[in-house]
Formats: C-alpha cells, structure tokens, sequence
C-alpha cells in the first residue's frame, strides 16, 4: 500500500532497509515473485522517502551480489556479475536503485553486504536456513540434511555482531558498501561438526546432492568496514553456535 507507507515514514529520520524475499531456491522457482517483492518493493519505499524528505537509508544487501567469484577473500571492489540466483540479481537490482537515489536526489545510503547471518530467535516456517536445521535435527536426533556434502565455504556471522554494523553506519554522510563477515570461511561440514560437539551426540548425514543457485565457497574481506568504522565481530564460531544452540533448547 503506497500510501500506507509513504505515511509511515512522516518524520522517520532513516530507514533501515531489512525487507526482502531471501529463499534462493524458491527464487529459482518463482523469480517473477521475488522481482515484485524485492526490486519493486525497493522502488515503491525509495519514492516514499523522497516524498517525505527521508534522506538516510542503511540497506541490507548480500554476498550474493558476487555471484561464484573468481578470488577470495571478497572485498567490496571485488567484480558484481551476474548472481547464481534470482535472488542474488533482486539484490544487485535493489543496490543499483539506491545508488541512483543517492545521485539523483542526495540519498544518504550504505550498502551492507551480509555474508552468513545465524543466531538465536530464527525461526522461519519452514526453515530453509543451514544452522537452525542442522541444530534442530541435531536435538531431536533426525539426520541432517546436508547439500554437497557440506563442503561448500561460507562466512557466517553472528547476529548481534550484524545488527550492530548497522548502528554503526548510521553516522554516515555520502554514499558507502562494505562486507558485514567474519573475514573467515568455515566449511558446512565444520558447522554440523561444531554442532555434534555442543550437543554431545552425533546424528546420520541426509545427502541432499547438489543444489542449483549455490556457489562453492565465499567469504568476506572485512579490512573496510574495520579501517573506516572501526566494526569487527566480536562472537567467535563456537560461542555464537553455542548461544544458537541454548536458545533452541529452550523450545525444544
């Protein structure tokens, strides 16, 4: 609703832009579905701030954006092609609208591009992301569903750390991208292997194959974001998954 939403943000200061379709292999499915949520979406809301003279957005991009890369770590210079996914291309879509918002009409804006988010409090029915499944399996010993046999590298960051990078973005002028990771590739197998460890048992592996829109590996260079703000993560790998762990417990 345009106008809905165009009211909403009477005296909003910024905007901090999490809203998105974000299940790649749904978006294989259905890429016209995530072109109409994401991209325009993105240009109903960017017209709606202009209305109401909003002039701040901090937008939640992803790693997609690089589709299968050639050389990593990634860093914010690193190629945009054409993503694996049409989830990925929604993305590279909704960078390319902010950033001629900011030409066009002085947007203040910075891209965030997310590696791995995980944490407490994810709960998606159903569940399409890696560390919630693999820890609700791991709890309720049914095998774990597992793509390439878990071999793929992915950067996975813990959601306070995510969270507050977008605070710390909100003093910005101009316009600005950074990677929001760890700086570290763990692989899939790694995580489950971390998880059996928490839990104290193992359970059987579920072979799922190959996964169209996937890619083999990508991590964040995070020299940027810490040289320019000052942001790093601070939750290693094993506290973050044993706090994603505990929360699970508790709704077991």
């Amino acid at each position: 609703d345009k106008e809905k939403l165009t009211k909403s943000l009477k005296d909003v200061d910024a905007v901090i832009h999490l809203a998105a379709f974000i299940i790649v292999p749904e978006s294989v499915e259905k890429p016209d579905i995530y072109w109409k949520n994401n991209v325009v979406g993105t240009k109903i809301l960017l017209e709606a701030m202009r209305k109401e003279r909003v002039k701040q957005i901090v937008f939640s991009s992803s790693a997609t954006v690089y589709g299968d890369p050639d050389k990593l770590p990634l860093t914010e210079k690193s190629p945009i092609k054409k993503a694996a996914n049409p989830y990925g291309q929604t993305k590279i879509e909704m960078e390319k609208l902010i950033k001629e918002a900011h030409e066009k009409n002085g947007l203040t804006a910075v891209i965030l591009r997310y590696f791995n988010p995980y944490g407490p409090n994810e709960l998606h029915d159903p569940e399409t992301h890696a560390i919630p499944n693999f820890v609700k399996s791991a709890l309720n010993h049914q095998p774990i569903p597992l793509y390439w046999k878990g071999e793929q590298t992915r950067d996975f960051i813990y959601v306070e750390d995510l969270a507050s990078a977008h605070v710390d973005t909100l003093h910005l002028g101009g316009f600005h991208t950074f990677n929001v990771g760890t700086g570290e590739g763990t692989k899939v197998i790694g995580i489950v292997e971390k998880i059996f460890r928490i839990v104290g048992h193992k359970v059987p592996i579920k072979d799922l194959g190959e996964r169209t829109g996937d890619v083999p590996a990508n991590y964040a260079s995070t020299r940027k974001i810490e040289s320019e703000l000052g942001w790093r993560a601070e939750t290693s790998l094993d506290e973050g998954l044993e706090k994603t762990v505990q929360f699970f417990k508790t709704i077991k």
